[in-house]
């Protein structure tokens, strides 16, 4: 009887721990490129508020999101099982599939300025170039040079499978973003976006 009661209570622990790893969340970048002049900041708003109404149903939390509406292009941060969650979400809510999406690792997040436009610079260094401790080092040199340049770095996020990086900035002008970068450790963008952020 005794012995009954030990393998029941192991195979409880093992279909918890099956539970609990099914349910593990990652945060994701989800990227649509909509096209020049082909979106607004109120029209993603809209979307946005769609996507919260359904994201429950596939377990999406939606956290932010950044729009360039010179570039028609729309970030999305979130936390999911996977990428199908967030591709189910989008598709039933607004039918707007992203065009890709990066598991990503953050950094800690730094308080918003009131008054400055936001940048989203991308750094592509290509896959197993770097790691999350690379990032955090990096990241730790722009803050001490970002007072120099006018700008507010206040989170990056690091795509380790393809070589991404994400960084969130406030700055007079994607100038400062980059010289900031420039100066601090010689990792240049890729590119760099004026974003409106919604959440």
């Amino acid at each position: 009887m005794k012995l009954l009661s030990v393998v029941a209570a192991l195979a409880a622990v093992s279909f918890c721990s099956t539970a609990l790893s099914a349910q593990t969340k990652h945060y994701y970048i989800d990227v649509h490129h909509l096209g020049a002049g082909k979106v607004t900041a109120a029209a993603v708003a809209d979307a946005h508020a769609k996507d919260l109404a359904t994201e429950k149903k596939y377990g999406v939390q939606f956290i932010k999101y950044w729009v360039d509406e010179r570039e028609g292009d729309v970030y999305c941060l979130s936390s999911a099982a996977d990428t199908q969650s967030i591709r189910k979400t989008h598709g039933e809510a607004h039918g707007l599939l992203p065009d890709d999406i990066y598991m990503v690792t953050g950094g800690k997040e730094a308080a918003i300025q009131e008054g400055k436009d936001f940048y989203l610079d991308v750094h592509e260094l290509g896959a197993g170039k770097v790691t999350a401790q690379d990032v955090a080092g990096a990241h730790a040199k722009d803050l001490a040079v970002q007072g120099k340049y006018g700008v507010n770095f206040i989170n990056y996020w690091v795509d380790e499978k393809d070589g991404r990086v994400v960084c969130l900035s406030q700055a007079p002008d994607s100038s400062a973003v980059i010289n900031t970068h420039k100066e601090a450790h010689g990792l240049v963008p890729a590119y760099i976006e004026k974003v409106k952020q919604g959440q």
